[in-house]
């Protein structure tokens, strides 16, 4: 990564050297030519580097597309599957994680007898996976409105 930068900045400071006045434009051309096969390749090195990022979130089947939902990451809307949880029971959940199991959510404050025997109800549709940051940031609100 640093031999990148550095041969991109060599590049750069090339461009910003000032002609002499003997040389011919066959010179310059020429000059002009490895400059930027110099610059393509230093594009052509990074390019392959930038793409090493984590595109897929291993536990994507969690997040509502599936019967299964993730306590920590899963949108508040994907409640509405699981008819009286959404918006009171949902809402509780989503604002009040990570959770370590699934029983933690018993223990959520200003939960009533009738809000603990939905979430039995639908106890086995839960998991509780290791928060990430990407999907924690939108779990109350993901933008979508109707």
């Amino acid at each position: 990564m640093k031999l990148t930068i550095f041969a991109a900045l060599l590049s750069v400071a090339s461009a910003f050297v000032t002609p002499s006045a003997e040389r011919s434009t066959t010179a310059l051309a020429a000059e002009r030519r490895d400059f930027l096969a110099a610059a393509a390749a230093t594009v052509a090195f990074a390019a392959p580097l930038a793409a090493n990022a984590v595109r897929d979130y291993e536990n994507i089947q969690y997040l509502g597309g599936g019967e299964i939902v993730d306590v920590n990451n899963a949108n508040i809307r994907v409640y509405l599957k699981m008819p009286g949880l959404y918006p009171t029971v949902a809402g509780k959940i989503a604002s009040n994680g990570p959770y370590k199991s699934v029983g933690d959510l018993y223990a959520i404050k200003g939960l009533s007898g009738a809000e603990k025997d939905l979430i039995k109800k639908y106890e086995s549709r839960f998991v509780a996976k290791e928060p990430s940051a990407d999907y924690v940031v939108d779990r109350i609100n993901n933008g979508l409105y109707r």
